[in-house]
């Protein structure tokens, strides 16, 4: 093939046309050697069992589901949880023949053992045809679960069993969280209790202890204050009022003991005398400003008559009942005296009374003054101790709430109502190996073959400078072609690809240039 040129799609067809036994005889032998190929492998055949997924029969919005992990993702762990040597040996012991290694036999499930999801239509995007990725609840309803064995009965029984063994896992799967998941919240909400409890004691002893000094008790306390400065105020004055009376009932008492001892200690009937005489004479100038019954009038009037009546006595009677009359007179006071001295006593304990209220009033004073200072500090300990209980309080009940829907849950699950999987279709008994496929290898062999025709074509049309065109012979010579002289001669003179012919042909051309000159 002459490379310094662009080939044309007849070129590409003549070259089709001269190499096509090279290409057809290994597509055709190719795929016959692929047939026979197949039959030196042992065949395998692959069992298979639908596992459907249904979904719980109590609405989601009423009764939350405990497991939410993807189906897709749980499909697989519970595939690796099957795999697992402590849970196959147990098959292992009862399908395995006399002599089979278990350890090698449970190797061999494991690379054999295949899952696969069965996607549904919403997967799929529905009508409209965009594919979504697999997600939580019915887009992935079930699974396929596939075994490939040399016999057709091995592949049944294995895959038989493993997917009893996928079932049972997710039974215990199911049931263990859920079990689980109750136990933890009641574990956590018997903690959250005995913390709340802690808290509502220090705080129920927090109240005892700064009672009146909380909070809510600052107002109060600023009332209380206030209304007692002003009993206080009001006491002051009481017990200043009480010591000035005190004082001026004393000075009377004072008084009038003096006159009474005076007039007592006189026995002498001149000094009587003259006494009835002052008091005679006080009496006119006391009727001439009152009338007989002012006070002072009848005052004086029963002093002139105490007066007389001891002159009486004493001009009637002996020295000794005269002694002895003074000494009654003068053990008994007058009724003006007592009631000084009932009054002196009366402000005296007006005064006790007062100063003790006095006293008691400032200590309550200081008590709520020192609990009106305290009340920032107090209310900022009570709002953490608080918020400490109230954030308690409100996990407490969280966790109440969340175990009586994991005990709902739990129910639910031990009466078969929540998601559950069900064998759909059992393993099945393979009619025909799945390995190896004789139709796939008859067409790998016919692509090796076609790929081995077209290589060989390929090959021999660039080993080939033979020159079969004009196109070939400008490309060859380098020169423009002036003349084309059709080919005349015989047919069997050439060879297969004319070659002969065109050399000839080229020869009397080269000598028909020199004639002309070129």
């Amino acid at each position: 093939m002459i490379g310094n040129r662009e080939l044309t799609m007849d070129d590409y067809l003549a070259m089709l046309r001269r190499r096509a036994k090279v290409i057809l005889i290994p597509a055709l032998l190719a795929p016959l050697a692929g047939w026979l190929i197949s039959f030196v492998f042992t065949p395998k055949y692959t069992s298979q069992s639908l596992v459907l997924i249904e979904g719980q029969q109590v609405p989601e919005n009423m009764v939350q589901p405990l497991v939410d992990q993807d189906l897709t993702s749980r499909v697989v762990t519970l595939q690796q949880q099957v795999l697992r040597q402590s849970t196959l040996l147990p098959m292992v012991e009862r399908i395995r023949k006399p002599g089979q290694d278990a350890n090698a036999l449970i190797d061999t499930i494991r690379a054999n053992m295949s899952v696969e999801p069965v996607e549904s239509d919403l997967s799929q995007g529905g009508s409209s045809g965009k594919k979504r990725p697999p997600s939580k609840g019915s887009v992935v309803p079930g699974f396929y679960v596939q075994y490939t064995a040399s016999s057709a009965g091995e592949a049944q029984q294995i895959c038989d069993g493993l997917t009893s063994l996928m079932l049972t896992e997710n039974d215990k799967f199911i049931a263990g969280t859920s079990q689980s998941t109750t136990d933890f919240l009641s574990k956590q909400l018997e903690d959250a209790k005995h913390n709340l409890d802690d808290l509502d004691a220090k705080l129920a002893d927090f109240k005892k202890r700064y009672v009146g000094q909380l909070p809510g008790d600052e107002e109060s306390n600023l009332k209380i204050l206030t209304g007692l400065n002003s009993q206080l105020d009001a006491n002051t004055q009481t017990l200043n009022r009480a010591q000035q009376d005190k004082a001026y009932t004393e000075s009377l008492l004072a008084q009038q003991l003096a006159a009474w001892k005076s007039l007592q200690s006189a026995t002498n009937p001149q000094t009587l005398q003259k006494e009835l005489e002052a008091l005679q004479s006080q009496l006119l100038q006391l009727q001439a400003r009152y009338t007989g019954d002012h006070p002072d009038v009848i005052k004086a009037k029963a002093d002139i008559a105490e007066v007389k009546k001891k002159l009486a006595e004493i001009n009637n009677g002996s020295p000794e009942t005269a002694d002895t009359s003074v000494d009654k007179a003068s053990a008994t006071e007058p009724p003006e005296i007592r009631q000084l001295r009932l009054q002196v006593h009366q402000y005296g304990d007006m005064m006790a009374a007062a100063t003790r209220d006095q006293k008691r009033l400032q200590q309550e004073i200081a008590l709520y003054q020192g609990r009106v200072s305290l009340s920032p500090e107090v209310e900022e300990q009570y709002k953490l101790l608080a918020r400490d209980y109230d954030n308690a309080q409100r996990n407490y009940q969280d966790l109440l709430a969340n175990k009586g829907k994991a005990e709902i849950t739990h129910r639910m699950e031990l009466e078969q109502k929540g998601e559950h999987m069900r064998m759909m279709e059992p393993a099945n008994l393979p009619d025909s190996p799945s390995f190896p496929a004789r139709l796939i290898f008859a067409a790998g062999g016919l692509a090796a073959g076609l790929a081995l025709g077209v290589g060989l074509a390929m090959w021999l049309e660039l080993r080939d400078t033979s020159i079969r065109t004009e196109a070939d012979a400008e490309a060859a010579l380098e020169l423009p072609l002036l003349v084309s002289v059709p080919w005349v001669g015989d047919a069997t003179a050439q060879n297969g690809n004319g070659k002969r012919r065109f050399w000839t042909r080229k020869k009397k051309l080269d000598e028909h240039h020199e004639t002309i000159g070129v």
